[in-house]
């Protein structure tokens, strides 16, 4: 068995004082951001903040929020506070007040994550264009990329996250059950595929990891979208093809390059009560599974009931993306200081 591969951040504890990054990995993050700032400026999306705090939680059972508590004037007995792990819904709760198009580079936190592509605090770049569909974003994603890689020839492909399992796994993921997940895992080679017991996004989510990304984005960027509705998180559904043949797809898309997913966007939906209930669900999971229940966002669900413009947006890692640019191999390769450190 090959063994794990060491973070730069537990080589020596003599030098725990000492930034993992290079000075010449600085410079080259604050360049990338000078990048991402000109772009946006030249197409007049205005930088916003929001707070990295919240009284609410992510409810997504794939998720772990953070949590603090506030004790000062005003607070009630024992207020609970998180960090955010995306700031999607505060800027939604924006663009429902008439913001426009709007970008935001933050911290985000997450919880249980650490591993090569892996860290609990994490840069992040997000923005919504009111008007546009998941199409026309991912149009503007690849142009980002291009700018801040500074590689303007480098091709983007799309491709169906339904073909893509039946070319490499050899199975539809719409008409595939759980035995039939499980067995085509085995035959893949997947050696614990029998001692697994996961539902059907979770063999998905493992084919997909295991199987078919490895291969994505080689030489060039690799959109994949159209995912199966159950993995739609705030994304639309849409009917795809015609009759007979037609099947939902979550309006949803997420880039990789050199086998890495760097983004994740979506047509994002605008229903209150599809939203609602799309949270409920989330809690009624996690609640199966033994994580604690989070408070829902109420700002945001009033916002949507507001009026929230169709739009379309995406959350692009800027960790990975550097890392895409230096040829880093570990996270820890780009961050001045990771958890071990701070």
């Amino acid at each position: 068995m090959t063994p794990p591969e060491r973070s730069p951040a537990t080589d020596g504890a003599a030098a725990h004082w000492h930034p993992s990054a290079s000075p010449a990995m600085l410079a080259a993050r604050a360049r990338l951001l000078a990048r991402i700032r000109g772009f946006f400026a030249g197409r007049g999306v205005l930088e916003v903040e929001t707070p990295i705090l919240s009284r609410a939680a992510s409810t997504d059972p794939a998720l772990g929020s953070l949590r603090t508590r506030w004790s000062g004037p005003g607070a009630r007995d024992g207020d609970a506070l998180y960090l955010h792990t995306s700031p999607e819904l505060a800027m939604k709760r924006l663009l429902a007040a008439g913001s426009g198009p709007i970008y935001q580079v933050c911290k985000v936190f997450r919880d249980d994550e650490r591993g090569r592509l892996h860290h609990p605090e994490f840069s992040l770049l997000e923005w919504y264009r009111p008007g546009w569909d998941a199409d026309a974003l991912m149009t503007e994603v690849a142009e980002l990329v291009r700018v801040v890689l500074e590689r303007p020839g480098i091709e983007a492909e799309r491709v169906r996250y339904r073909d893509l399992f039946l070319e490499h796994c050899g199975i539809d993921p719409w008409r595939s059950d759980v035995p039939a997940l499980r067995d085509a895992a085995a035959r893949l080679g997947l050696s614990d595929a029998g001692r697994l017991d996961l539902d059907c996004d979770g063999w998905l989510d493992l084919l997909l990891t295991r199987c078919i990304e490895p291969e994505l984005g080689r030489g060039r960027m690799t959109f994949v979208h159209d995912y199966p509705p159950s993995q739609a998180a705030l994304a639309r559904i849409a009917n795809l093809g015609d009759g007979a043949g037609s099947i939902q797809v979550a309006e949803r898309f997420e880039l990789y390059i050199d086998g890495v997913e760097l983004a994740n966007g979506f047509h994002e939906l605008t229903d209150a009560g599809e939203q609602r209930a799309r949270f409920e669900a989330d809690l009624v999971a996690r609640a199966a599974t033994g994580q604690p229940a989070v408070p829902v966002d109420e700002a945001f669900l009033a916002a949507l009931e507001a009026g929230m413009p169709d739009c379309a947006g995406v959350a692009l890692g800027l960790d990975r993306l550097l890392m895409a640019a230096a040829g880093a191999r570990h996270i820890d390769e780009v961050l001045a200081f990771p958890v071990e450190r701070a």
